[in-house]
């Protein structure tokens, strides 16, 4: 099941998102960028030295297909798949649960374009590292259950977010180099979410990737950044 973000200090988080700008943190009633942010264990890194981390490494697309990253599974057998979970728990109005984990109604906060969207079917489950950049970052050699794994990842609460659908087809398998969210506020939170998933899941990062986080961190001051091995 996935975790649900929590906002007080503790040692159960797994991402922690600081402010970039004075709204910048998550707002709990918005699902939006606020002070306190999202999930991780400890005090956290400055974004800056995550990205430190990050190891270089030249990519290769060589035998990416998207069917070898298993989407949707229902992992803990309640009749709600990944991509529902997801959006359960990212909802600020809640969703009614039916018979097959069928959503109806319900309402949720796009923080790539800070946009309320209040029809699921206009929500893309966006995996904040695309699959094709993890392929590219070192997925091309995992196994096929590690992939799966990393598809349905609902252990933490920010390597899949619940998205409009027209930044997240803008997007596309674009990196941080090539796309960010349109919203002036997303881009703190999104640079955190990014980085701290490349950490969790051992991913490296390309030439130009490195140096755009470097230069985008350096305008989210700050920003920290928790992670837990995957």
């Amino acid at each position: 099941m996935r975790r649900v973000a929590v906002f007080a200090a503790g040692p159960v988080l797994l991402f922690a998102v600081a402010a970039c700008s004075p709204d910048s943190t998550f707002d709990d009633a918005k699902g939006k960028p606020n002070a306190s942010a999202s999930e991780g264990k400890g005090g956290g890194l400055r974004l800056v030295d995550a990205v430190g981390r990050l190891k270089t490494v030249a990519e290769s697309r060589t035998g990416y297909e998207r069917d070898k990253f298993h989407l949707w599974i229902d992992d803990d057998h309640d009749g709600c798949d990944t991509r529902r979970e997801v959006l359960v728990a990212e909802a600020v109005k809640k969703p009614r649960q039916g018979e097959d984990c069928k959503l109806t109604g319900g309402s949720w906060h796009s923080y790539y374009d800070d946009k309320t969207v209040t029809d699921a079917r206009k929500l893309d489950i966006d995996h904040v590292v695309p699959l094709a950049e993890a392929w590219d970052s070192g997925a091309s050699k995992w196994s096929a259950q590690r992939r799966e794994s990393y598809a349905n990842d609902v252990d933490v609460e920010r390597s899949l977010v619940a998205v409009s659908l027209g930044p997240n087809r803008t997007k596309g398998d674009k990196d941080p180099a090539e796309w960010m969210p349109p919203a002036n506020d997303a881009t703190c939170v999104y640079l955190a979410d990014w980085v701290g998933t490349k950490l969790r899941w051992s991913l490296t990062v390309d030439t130009e990737e490195r140096s755009k986080l470097r230069e985008l961190a350096s305008m989210c001051a700050e920003t920290t950044v928790d992670y837990e091995a995957a």
